[in-house]
């Protein structure tokens, strides 16, 4: 059963639009916008299990340059 969540984003002033690029092209991600608020960017991804969402977001969406903050929200079904 596959986990889904949104990852918040707070990148470097003016960055954001290449932070949407970048996080498009890296696999497991669904969709990538730029929004207004306190976060910058918003991403919806997928990944196979909690474990496997921990490790991507560690090892693929924080190493994109430009993000300097994430915060992440699975989807539950309650």
């Amino acid at each position: 059963m596959s986990v889904q969540a949104y990852i918040l984003i707070q990148s470097e002033i003016g960055s954001s639009e290449a932070v949407v690029l970048a996080t498009r092209a890296v696999p497991g991600v669904l969709e990538s916008f730029e929004v207004t608020g306190p976060y910058d960017v918003i991403v919806r991804c997928e990944a196979g299990s909690v474990d496997d969402l921990g490790k991507f977001i560690v090892g693929a969406i924080q190493k994109v340059p430009g993000i300097t903050r994430t915060l992440t929200c699975p989807v539950v079904n309650i």
